[in-house]
């Protein structure tokens, strides 16, 4: 034996087992001449390698610098050890549990690659439009995994014994598919089959049998029946899509109508970017996005078929019903194998000219959790899907697309919804702490399990609203420390008493702590960009339980997330609603109530413009006054949502509600049809309404954005009859600056100004109304003018879906605290 020889031994943790990392040991070991070993285990990938030490440290420097597309190294050690003397060659060794916890990445789901799409289109290969072909590089992850390590036998494809030829590419370690655990076959794989229609008795009668269309059959069967303007049930990677032919009125329509959705955007399916650049416009930054490897809907501005319209314009390729209240469209192309064929031999079917385009939505009823499985679709989307085409390999983690737009300024994205691609990547916190499960919030949940320096937060679970939500938050609230291997030693809650999540977080048995919902975005933001020590926040939403016992949602905060201390700056003028729960459906309300509240308490006679909500809701306003008057289940709120809402029901955009946001989304693109997003930053605020501050010192708060102010001018001016458009941005425009105004007003560049200096020079932007294009465009940039450094969401959306990340940032300090 040489004198020089070398052994080393590395641990690697990270997103490294179902990515190809084993056989990417394997064959640097192999170019370098190495013997040795490489194994999976719940630690991480452990490695010895030995041999020349020149060669052990070209290893080292290939294990850092050629990983596979899908690994990312978090932590890798190294150690030499004792040469071992006799071993001969390098081995992939059998996968180990690695004892008590694991610092193993959990790969999210990943779209179809370009190595298995080439093994579909060709006619000669075994796997030729074979709709579940995959190798390490690409397929389903997370939604088949029961436990790590990832291994054939803990995930849903451990029924499926490999036939001779798959076993053989899954032993050799220089075949992409070696190790690749959902690999498979049309001889050994999954099947799927079409079922017309879904009789009585249905659901238990869910497989294939003698005259269902089976494989590639199935799959023509189903684009004929889309092609034909019916609805299906189509199961996929994370749950079931429902669908339709995107170009038909009709049955875009009767979706709407059986899936109880007349007006919130529906997604939309294209083959290809080329398809995709006949319907939206298409940037470079939104074309990376929908190419990636997570492939999630990305909004895209429609091509016009006119320059303005109401509803929006939209491409003639699609249907206006698609996207009714917006000019953007959510666009994704296929991730699986299953839509590429789909989508190929639907197509095929079409005349010339016309785009190939499938409405692409959540398998559910309205409100509840996309459906999993076979019998539970046939039993729960029976009264919507006219077709259903389903298969036998198990999903075992429902989870929803992701839904991203690009910041047109930044080209940065942005997103609205956080799941498939993207769930379970953790998000990186400072320093280590321990462990907690945040519930979240009552709109919008995810839930939030933190492990060492990292906090994962879940898919979006929904709005909390009924018994299968529930039953889907438990689920995920019993899986994620499973999977993670940890055991919570407390959960946090939203101050709401009422919340379903507060029942759950009070019955866990666990040390209950309780965070403010408009702290938690701010700590969410604070920890997302690993920001440590005092910030001022602005949590921009629509409504949130105060800790003052009041109904907060456009605030100006002050957080230190190392000393622990919060306080309420400023806030938003309060606004009545009307009705309570009733105010927020119906847009209305709330823009009558403030009417009352500014002295303008009668509708317009002699020919001056009358309100625009009276030609449907006469009776009802006519009673508002009473309620007013006396107060009765009148709460009244600093919501900035609710102001949007009240504007866009004065200018006659929204009087009722059917999906949250709409009257606000209504608005935004009243004002796009004068100016996208605002247009220039400098001409944007030109146009501004007055929007000032007036001090108060009531409660130990020090500002109040005088927001009356700013709807008494948008008032005179719909009263004068200017565009409703125009109304809009100068709305838009006027709340930015009266919001950048506040912050200033206690930043130490604004020292003097009325209020409280606090000598903080960061502010974090975060809540539901972040979502609105133009005012994350602008607020920053406003912000920044100020000399203030601006923090915002990048890796969660800005609303309700990273309040779990802020609870549980916020919870683990809280508990490292107390010792």
């Amino acid at each position: 034996m040489p004198d020089d020889l070398v052994r080393r031994k590395f641990t690697v943790s990270g997103q490294v087992q179902g990515v190809g990392f084993r056989p990417f040991v394997y064959r640097i070991a192999a170019d370098h001449a190495l013997t040795g070993t490489v194994s999976n285990t719940a630690a991480g990938v452990f490695i010895e390698v030995q041999g020349l030490a020149a060669s052990v440290d070209g290893f080292g420097h290939d294990l850092a610098h050629k990983l596979p597309p899908l690994a990312r190294v978090v932590s890798c050690t190294r150690e030499d050890i004792p040469v071992a003397h006799g071993e001969e060659g390098f081995r992939i060794v059998a996968s180990g549990d690695g004892g008590a916890g694991h610092e193993v990445l959990i790969s999210a789901d990943v779209a179809t690659c370009d190595d298995c799409l080439a093994d579909m289109d060709d006619p000669a290969n075994r796997r030729h439009l074979y709709p579940f072909t995959n190798c390490t590089n690409c397929g389903p992850r997370y939604t088949i995994t029961r436990f790590i390590p990832y291994d054939r036998d803990k995930t849903s494809m451990a029924c499926f014994p490999l036939c001779p030829e798959c076993a053989a590419e899954y032993e050799n370690p220089l075949d992409r598919r070696f190790h690749a655990q959902p690999n498979a076959c049309p001889a050994c794989g999954p099947r799927v089959w079409y079922v017309d229609g879904a009789p009585q008795g249905a659901a238990h009668d869910t497989g294939p049998r003698a005259g269902r269309p089976e494989g590639t059959p199935a799959i023509r069967a189903l684009a004929a029946a889309l092609a034909a303007g019916r609805i299906a049930a189509v199961k996929g990677l994370g749950g079931f899509h429902l669908s339709c032919d995107a170009a038909s009125d009709a049955a875009v329509g009767e979706l709407r109508r059986r899936k109880h959705r007349p007006h919130k955007p529906l997604a939309i399916m294209v083959p290809d970017l080329g398809t995709a650049r006949r319907i939206v416009h298409v940037s470079p930054a939104e074309e990376a996005l929908l190419a990636g490897r997570e492939r999630p809907i990305v909004l895209c501005r429609a091509l016009a078929s006119a320059p303005s319209a109401t509803p929006p314009p939209i491409s003639p390729l699609i249907s206006p019903l698609v996207s009714p209240d917006t000019p953007f469209v959510g666009v994704m192309l296929p991730y699986t194998p299953l839509h590429h064929v789909l989508l190929r031999l639907y197509g095929a079917l079409l005349p010339e000219g016309r785009a190939p385009a499938l409405v692409m939505t959540s398998g559910n009823a309205g409100g509840e959790p996309i459906c999993l499985g076979n019998r539970e679709a046939l039993r729960r989307l029976r009264s919507i899907a006219d077709v259903f085409l389903l298969h036998d390999r198990d999903i075992l983690i429902r989870t929803d697309d992701s839904v991203t737009r690009v910041n047109p300024v930044t080209g940065a994205p942005q997103f609205l919804r956080r799941a498939r691609g993207f769930t379970p990547r953790p998000v990186f916190l400072e320093g280590d702490g321990p462990c907690v499960l945040a519930m979240g919030p009552e709109l919008k949940n995810t839930l939030c399990v933190t492990r060492g320096d990292k906090a994962f937060v879940s898919q979006h679970i929904g709005d909390m609203h009924n018994l299968e939500t529930l039953g889907f938050h438990r689920e995920i609230a019993a899986h994620l420390p499973r999977i993670l291997q940890v055991t919570p030693q407390a959960v946090v809650r939203d101050l709401h008493p009422d919340y379903m999540t507060t029942a759950e977080a009070e019955q866990s048995g666990l040390p209950a702590l309780t965070l403010q919902h408009h702290f938690a975005h701010i700590h969410a933001v604070l920890a997302e960009n690993r920001h440590d020590g005092p910030a001022l926040g602005l949590a921009l939403d629509g409504t949130g339980h105060g800790d003052d016992g009041t109904v907060w949602g456009g605030e100006l905060l002050y957080v230190d997330n190392v000393a622990l201390d919060h306080r309420r700056l400023g806030r938003l003028a309060r606004i009545p609603l009307p009705g309570g729960e009733a105010a927020i459906r119906e847009p209305w309300r709330i823009a009558q109530g403030l009417l009352w509240h500014l002295g303008l308490r009668e509708p317009a006679r002699d020919g001056a413009r009358p309100w625009p909500w009276l030609r449907r809701h006469a009776q009802a306003a006519a009673l508002l006054p009473r309620l007013l008057e006396r107060g009765v289940n009148t709460p009244l709120t600093s919501s900035c949502g609710r102001l949007f809402d009240a504007v866009a029901a004065l200018l006659g955009l929204c009087d009722a509600i059917t999906y949250e946001g709409q009257a606000a989304i209504r608005l935004e693109h009243a004002q796009d049809a004068v100016s996208p997003h605002g247009g220039s930053h400098a001409d944007f605020l030109a146009h501004a309404y007055p929007c000032p501050l007036r001090p108060v010192r009531d409660g130990g708060e020090t500002l109040v954005l005088d927001t009356h102010a700013l709807f008494r001018a948008v008032h005179d001016d719909w009263a004068r009859g200017v565009p409703p458009g125009e109304v809009a941005l100068r709305f838009h425009a006027g709340l930015v600056a009266g919001l950048a105004d506040m912050v200033a007003a206690v930043a130490p560049a604004a020292a003097g100004v009325m209020g409280e200096v606090m000598g903080v020079p960061v502010v974090a932007l975060s809540g539901g109304v972040m979502q609105n294009l133009t005012l994350s465009v602008h607020l920053p940039q406003a912000l920044a003018a100020r000399g203030l450094t601006v923090l915002t969401h990048a890796e969660l959306p800005p609303g309700d879906g990273c309040i779990s990340l802020g609870q549980a940032a916020w919870a683990r300090r809280a508990l490292a605290a107390r010792g």
